[in-house]
């Protein structure tokens, strides 16, 4: 299968895989409802919504949820022209897949953040209630102004801290507490992936732009 194929098809099965849990969650849990993954307590669907970056960091304010998603957009689309370049000069395959996760990871949370508002009510937080998709009198914000859905929660060690431990002691100790999505989970996959098995790509980049300035080629 040609490069171009398989990071289409990663791109694809990323959407929809992150689109699907996302409505789903969001049309049949309340706030803070969810449930224990194969009966495991340390996995767990648990919905929540933020209004920001990955894994529930926020950039606060209208203004500053606008700079985040126009920032994604413009994001997506470089990292669209870095990967069609790469497709073109036919680098190795576990390179173009790591941008394809990427890609796909930014684009399905600028999805939430673009369009979530306009196609779904607000999901009541404290007076139960589940969100309705395509409601009579419109969505809860505008274009760019929608939160970006989060449900996959892991608090693998979930436990109170004995009194006598300083600084913590007496209170709940969670080890991993972000709750995200599989468009968070795709983007740090394949920024581990390029880390881990990609370095050398990079490092022969720079190498050959220190090899143009020596030779003049590049001021």
């Amino acid at each position: 299968m040609k490069r171009s194929h398989w990071a289409v098809l990663i791109i694809l099965i990323v959407l929809i895989l992150d689109q699907a849990s996302k409505i789903y969650v969001k049309t049949h849990f309340e706030y803070g409802g969810g449930f224990d993954i194969f009966g495991i307590k340390w996995a767990k669907i648990y919905f929540v919504e933020n209004k920001g970056m990955a894994y529930g960091l926020e950039l606060g304010g209208v203004y500053g949820k606008l700079l985040l998603s126009l920032f994604r957009i413009i994001m997506i689309l470089v990292l669209i022209y870095i990967l069609a370049k790469l497709i073109e000069s036919k680098e190795k395959l576990s390179l173009i897949i790591s941008f394809s996760l990427i890609i796909a990871g930014a684009f399905g949370n600028i999805i939430d953040s673009a369009f979530y508002g306009m196609i779904f009510s607000e999901t009541p937080k404290f007076h139960g209630g589940i969100a309705q998709l395509f409601p009579e009198g419109g969505g809860y914000a505008g274009f760019l102004h929608g939160k970006v859905v989060d449900m996959l929660y892991f608090p693998m060690v979930d436990t109170y801290l004995p009194g006598w431990i300083p600084f913590w002691g007496g209170e709940r100790f969670i080890f991993f507490q972000p709750v995200f999505n599989i468009a968070d989970s795709a983007i740090t996959v394949g920024v581990i992936s390029l880390l881990l098995f990609n370095r050398s790509y990079f490092k022969n980049k720079s190498e050959e732009k220190k090899e143009k300035i020596v030779s003049g080629e590049e001021e």
